[in-house]
């Protein structure tokens, strides 16, 4: 069992499995809610175990796809932990424990600020990667 938080612990969650992916995105909504890093998780491991009523949602406008859910009480970014879609992303910096998985891709690069150094071999893409 993994288990996930926000900074002040209103708001808990669990996943029964491994993430399948981790992604860096560096969108300036991204970098400016302060999840860049995700996690995307299959919706049947994940269960949020404390705080559903104290998230809230800020919604996506294209080219943004994902909503960004944060905690009500402290401000931490969750990713899109509401979602109902079969797999979404979940913010790395929310999960507790240790996680096998590495950084897969880095998306909106073409976003990145100058100061910001990519440190990894993950692909980098300007934009989404998975638009068709």
């Amino acid at each position: 069992m993994i288990k996930g938080s926000c900074c002040c612990g209103t708001v808990r969650f669990e996943l029964t499995e491994q993430p399948s992916m981790m992604g860096t995105c560096h969108c300036s909504r991204c970098r400016k809610v302060g999840a860049s890093t995700l996690v995307f998780v299959k919706s049947e491991t994940f269960r949020i175990t404390n705080g559903r009523d104290r998230i809230a949602t800020y919604k996506a406008e294209p080219p943004y796809q994902y909503d960004r859910c944060f905690c009500s009480v402290c401000g931490s970014a969750l990713g899109e932990v509401l979602s109902e879609s079969d797999s979404f992303p979940v913010a790395a910096n929310c999960i507790d424990g240790d996680m096998v998985v590495e950084n897969q891709f880095h998306e909106f690069v073409s976003e990145k600020p100058s100061w910001l150094k990519i440190g990894d071999t993950a692909k980098q893409f300007d934009e989404h990667p998975f638009e068709s």
